[in-house]
C-alpha cells in the first residue's frame, strides 16, 4: 500500500461488542435492516497496532482504507462476522457521530464519490474505483460510528438467488409431505404410471395417482382434498391426504407428529 496503519488483516479492539445484522448487498441495493448496539464499554485510549498484510489484500480497498482513514482517524477492529463481509474488508472503529464523517469522507474522495445512501442508522457511499469500492458509516450511538470500506458487490454475487421450481400440480402455500418423509410410519411402493400405493399395517391401504384427487382405500373410493404430485423421482403427498389413511397430524414443537395406528414419525411439511 506504500502507507503504514492499513491491511486487509485486521486487529481486535477488547471491550468492543457489535450487532450488526446487514447485508452489504442490499445496502447497496435496496433498503435492508439495519441494527446496532453500542459498544460494552469505552474503546481504550491507545490505538491498536495493525496486523501484517495478508496475502489476500486487495491493494483497491486498502488504498481507500488509507484515503478514509486519513479524515475519520480511527483505530482498527475486527470487522463484525453478521455483516458478511470479504476477507479484504478493512473496518475502522470512530468516535465522531456519523453525521459529522459523512462530509469528510465525500470531500476527501472528490469526484470519485457517488451520494450517501441512508437506511436506519447506516450510510453507503459507492466508489468509482475500478472495480468498484464502498464505505459505510454505522451509528453505533450519537458520538461512536463503525467505518467499513470494502469491494462492492458485483451483479453476479447481489443478483437474487434462483427460484426453486415447483413440481407441477401442486398448490402454493400448502404443506406436503415427501414419500420418504414417511419411512417408518407409512409404506410407499411406485406401482408405474404414476400411481402408488401407501400402506400402514393398522391402517390399511390407499392407491393415489399423481396429478388426480381420487384415490381407492380397502374400503373403497375416496376424494383426496389436494391432487397428489411428483418431483420426478418422489411422491409429494399432500398433507392432509393422510387423513384418508386413517392418519392424524398433531404439532409438536416445530415439527408435526403424524400417527398412523401404533406408528409415528416427526416431520416437517414442505410448502412450495
Amino acid at each position: 500500500m506504500g502507507r503504514p496503519g492499513f491491511s486487509c488483516g485486521r486487529s481486535s479492539m477488547p471491550g468492543m461488542r457489535l450487532s450488526l445484522p446487514v447485508t452489504l448487498s442490499l445496502a447497496l441495493l435496496g433498503p435492508a435492516s439495519l441494527a446496532q448496539t453500542a459498544p460494552a464499554q469505552s474503546a481504550p485510549a491507545a490505538p491498536a497496532k495493525a496486523p501484517a498484510a495478508s496475502a489476500t489484500t486487495n491493494r483497491a480497498v486498502s488504498a481507500l482504507a488509507v484515503e478514509v482513514g486519513s479524515v475519520v482517524k480511527g483505530r482498527l477492529l475486527d470487522c463484525p462476522a453478521s455483516l458478511k463481509l470479504s476477507v479484504n474488508a478493512v473496518c475502522l472503529y470512530v468516535q465522531t457521530p456519523a453525521a459529522t464523517l459523512r462530509p469528510l469522507v465525500k470531500g476527501k474522495l472528490a469526484a470519485r464519490a457517488g451520494d450517501w445512501k441512508t437506511t436506519g442508522k447506516a450510510s453507503v457511499l459507492l466508489v468509482k474505483d475500478a472495480p468498484a469500492n464502498f464505505v459505510m458509516l454505522s451509528a453505533l450511538n450519537d458520538k461512536e460510528t463503525l467505518v467499513v470500506v470494502d469491494a462492492a458487490p458485483t451483479a453476479k454475487a447481489a443478483a437474487a438467488p434462483a427460484k426453486v421450481a415447483v413440481p407441477a400440480g401442486v398448490v402454493k402455500g400448502q404443506p406436503y409431505v415427501l414419500g420418504s418423509d414417511l419411512v417408518g410410519v407409512v409404506k410407499v411402493t411406485a406401482l408405474g404410471g404414476g400411481k402408488y400405493r401407501l400402506s400402514n399395517a393398522d391402517q390399511g391401504t390407499l392407491t393415489v395417482t399423481v396429478g388426480v384427487r381420487a384415490a381407492q382405500t380397502d374400503a373403497g373410493a375416496v376424494e383426496l382434498p389436494l391432487a397428489p404430485a411428483t418431483d420426478g423421482r418422489n411422491l409429494i403427498f399432500p398433507l392432509a391426504g393422510l387423513r384418508a389413511l386413517g392418519c392424524t397430524t398433531t404439532p409438536n414443537g416445530g415439527v408435526l407428529t403424524v400417527a398412523c395406528g401404533s406408528d409415528s414419525v416427526g416431520l416437517k411439511p414442505i410448502v412450495f
